[in-house]
């Protein structure tokens, strides 16, 4: 079962704070204004849960094919964001595209897909949905729709050069080159980092620090125990000239974030973590209460966490 919180405006509380949900709108004027929940974990029960969250929250340009469970007409594509950080879009070929960056979201991103997705198979080629709006009805879920076990197969793109698909042989247009140009000018580099018992994890580069952002799909209490355990002991580096520097919790999930250097390939970072991938598993797997020395670390590992969804 999805994980449902209420929103409802404590008393006292300014109901014109942004609301919770991460729309940018105001409380008042989004969950505010009416009965409605937040899933604080919506892909919970997928495979490609933690995927999803990169794609939703830090990956710049990405893409990867959805397997329906019923059989369509259109092949269906999950993107990052896409022009005017639409919902969906339909390409003249039927192909239709998913926008998981959006203006603007209900408290439930797996039901916005789902009826997204309904849009897209239904809709005309060449039209593009901006919003999820409350006329999409139905009740439909991703996890209704696709494999629940099926993995994600992203592919991160280097630019948005993905946007532009002239299936007819036409040239794109000057305005659509120029908006694929201001896109390209702030993407961050960014590339996944592979390796054994490494999944979600994605190398990034902001202009001044290289990160390594790591979508972990453990209950957070144990997660934060084992990472503990490993600060204990002075483990909780990915080798010389990396440091911890914390995390962030998303969408149900925690993403642990380490300080890398600059000057080394993302492919050189795919054994280090790796070999962090086996001692995070050997921490994971130790249930014994933690020493005083691990409880003052896991207090410490709490001043740097941060909540994004």
């Amino acid at each position: 079962m999805a994980k449902k919180t209420r929103v409802a405006a404590p008393a006292g509380e300014n109901p014109r704070r942004p609301c919770p949900c991460g729309s940018g709108k105001r409380f008042k004027a989004c969950h505010g204004a009416g009965d409605d929940v937040i899933v604080t974990r919506p892909f919970e029960g997928l495979a490609m849960e933690c995927d999803l969250v990169a794609l939703r929250e830090f990956l710049p340009s990405a893409t990867a094919p959805l397997s329906l469970r019923a059989s369509a007409d259109r092949p269906v594509v999950i993107a990052s964001v896409l022009p005017g950080a639409s919902a969906a879009l339909v390409r003249p070929s039927g192909e239709v595209l998913l926008g998981m960056q959006v203006q603007t979201r209900s408290g439930d991103l797996s039901a916005d897909l789902a009826r997204a997705i309904e849009w897209g198979l239904a809709a005309e080629p060449g039209t593009a949905l901006p919003v999820v709006g409350p006329a999409l009805t139905g009740t439909d879920r991703l996890q209704d729709l696709i494999d629940v076990d099926a993995p994600l197969d992203l592919t991160v793109h280097g630019d948005f050069a993905w946007w532009v698909a002239p299936e007819d042989g036409s040239e794109p247009t000057a305005e659509v080159l120029a908006t694929v140009e201001r896109a390209n000018a702030v993407i961050m580099p960014t590339e996944a980092v592979e390796g054994d018992g490494v999944r979600a994890a994605y190398w990034v580069d902001t202009g001044t620090k290289a990160h390594l952002r790591w979508v972990r799909p453990e209950p957070e209490e144990r997660l934060v125990a084992a990472l503990a355990r490993l600060q204990a002991r002075g483990e909780l580096g990915l080798g010389e000239g990396t440091k911890y520097a914390g995390s962030f919790r998303a969408h149900g999930l925690l993403v642990p974030v380490w300080d890398l250097d600059r000057e080394l390939h993302p492919s050189e970072w795919s054994k280090p973590v790796t070999d962090f991938a086996a001692s995070l598993e050997t921490a994971l797997a130790d249930t014994a209460p933690l020493t005083s020395d691990e409880r003052r670390a896991r207090d410490a590992l709490a001043g740097k966490q941060v909540t994004l969804r």
